[in-house]
């Protein structure tokens, strides 16, 4: 790698720009035509009209025109090959040894009676319809003023259903909800209804089938006079249990990360996101749980990720990932292949191969152990595979309901965004890092300055082990936390 652009695959017939290029500037042996900002590409040879264009060692798509060496290569005069559908057949990958470098690691953490491991102790107010948000959103202000300091706050994440969806989007929306009681960071649950909801709290109990009373409690707005002074005497309770918890040294093989990235741009598969994989490699290792979800950003890269699942049948689970998603563009009459998004293509992603190659990095190259559907929880350690869109909100949701404790989560633009869990913000690039400190946490930009990838990766484990162990993350120092529920069907 050269220190003002990098030829990521020896393969390759272009080379990305990590900072702005001039024509007349030479790379790779050849002088460039056109200026080519950072984050784009420019082509190292000719490339005839129809060839393919190599980038990360794979076609990121095909040329529309011909391609000089030296000329900038993007959406003018290059376009996806991906059309319609595939057929897969599972070639299993060899795996590949894994670090074991953070084999040993603990972090302070909160231990629960079901196994899992919290890396926060806080209460949180779930309600099952969105007519009651404001109702949350006041007991959890209110809460936080008469609890200060007993436990690591009260939150609540407003949402607008619950009612008035039928059939799948019911089922989806008392499940999140379902698995957010459950989640190991929230030491408490108060589970706020109106009284009058599909998603009532009778119906909602029946899901959860089992919860510890002390810790999970029950108030339905319709049937109290004062549903504030209620729920205030109800939170005090969970208080008086929760703030018994203490952070207990905790193996970090029960530390589960979710993997998002949102903003990205030309570096993200460069930096960032090597970066989040390199790191879950060694979690995997040493017996943690990673989860990666996005499906549509799966798409032209799918068979790298499907030949490391480690069975037959987590094969053909991952072909019905991909199919599914498909199915669903296709049966809203939408274009399959409809990405990357604006400000993508302004950071210098093309094609939704280009996106894809660069997502799927974050996963780093253990095998897939375990692949979820959406609103499923994760049961097993190793690298999962969860469906669930690319969506920002949507997604980290999908990730928190698995069971994530914490979210890493990629960006080049950058984005203020935070699940209820930490989400760490990963700058692809040194400038946003300067520019957006109060949303950004760690600097993977530092890679292209000559930086060793090893080094920066245990840098970042030892920052996410503090994270684990209670340091606030950005998101959570602005109380930025919020939730997005999927919805496909019809609303009464």
């Amino acid at each position: 790698m050269n220190n003002r652009w990098i030829k990521i695959s020896p393969k390759d017939n272009v080379i990305v720009a990590l900072e702005d290029l001039k024509a007349g500037d030479e790379v790779s042996g050849i002088i460039l035509k056109t200026d080519i900002p950072a984050g784009h590409k420019a082509s190292i040879q000719n490339i005839a009209s129809g060839e393919k264009v190599i980038k990360y060692g794979f076609p990121i798509g095909k040329s529309s025109l011909n391609i000089e060496a030296g000329m900038h290569v993007h959406t003018h005069n290059l376009k996806t090959l991906l059309d319609k559908e595939l057929e897969y057949n599972y070639s299993p990958s060899k795996p590949e040894k894994l670090s074991d470098s953070l084999k040993g690691k603990t972090f302070m953490g909160y231990h629960r009676t079901d196994g899992r491991v919290g890396t926060r102790n806080e209460i949180w107010i779930i309600n099952t319809v969105g007519c009651v948000n404001k109702t949350a959103e006041r007991l959890a202000r209110l809460s936080n003023e008469k609890f200060s300091g007993r436990c690591d706050g009260i939150f609540t994440f407003t949402h607008p259903y619950g009612c008035s969806q039928l059939g799948e989007d019911h089922q989806t929306t008392s499940g999140i909800l379902a698995d957010l009681v459950k989640h190991p960071n929230a030491g408490g649950v108060l589970v706020l209804g109106l009284g009058c909801e599909n998603n009532n709290i009778p119906l909602f109990k029946k899901l959860l089938v089992s919860w510890d009373e002390e810790r999970v409690k029950f108030l339905t707005a319709q049937e109290v006079d004062d549903e504030i002074e209620e729920g205030l005497n109800i939170i005090e309770e969970i208080v008086k249990t929760v703030e018994e918890d203490k952070r207990e040294l905790c193996p970090l093989s029960s530390l589960v990360v979710g993997m998002k990235c949102g903003g990205s741009d030309g570096l993200s598969g460069i930096t960032a996101n090597p970066l989040v994989g390199c790191f879950s490699d060694l979690l995997v290792a040493a017996g943690g749980t990673s989860i990666l979800t996005e499906v549509p950003e799966m798409f032209g890269a799918e068979t790298i990720l499907m030949n490391r699942c480690e069975s037959k049948e987590l094969f053909e689970k991952t072909v019905s990932l991909i199919n599914n998603f498909k199915e669903y563009f296709i049966s809203h009459n939408q274009v399959v292949y409809e990405n990357p998004s604006p400000g993508n293509k302004d950071g210098g992603i093309t094609s939704l191969e280009d996106k894809s190659l660069g997502c799927i990095q974050k996963g780093g190259r253990a095998p897939v152990s375990e692949v979820l559907q959406y609103g499923e929880r994760t049961r097993s350690s190793g690298l999962t595979l969860l469906s669930g869109p690319g969506n920002d909100i949507v997604s980290t949701t999908a990730l928190t309901a698995a069971g994530s404790n914490i979210i890493l989560f990629t960006t080049g633009r950058g984005t203020p965004l935070g699940a209820p869990v930490p989400t760490v913000k990963i700058s692809t690039n040194s400038r946003l890092a300067k520019r957006k400190s109060n949303w950004i946490d760690f600097d993977a930009g530092v890679l292209v300055d000559g930086r060793n990838m090893d080094e920066v990766c245990l840098a970042f484990a030892d920052f996410i082990i503090s994270i684990a162990s209670g340091k606030q993350a950005m998101n959570e120092k602005n109380d930025y936390r919020e939730i997005a529920i999927f919805k496909d069907g019809v609303t009464l």
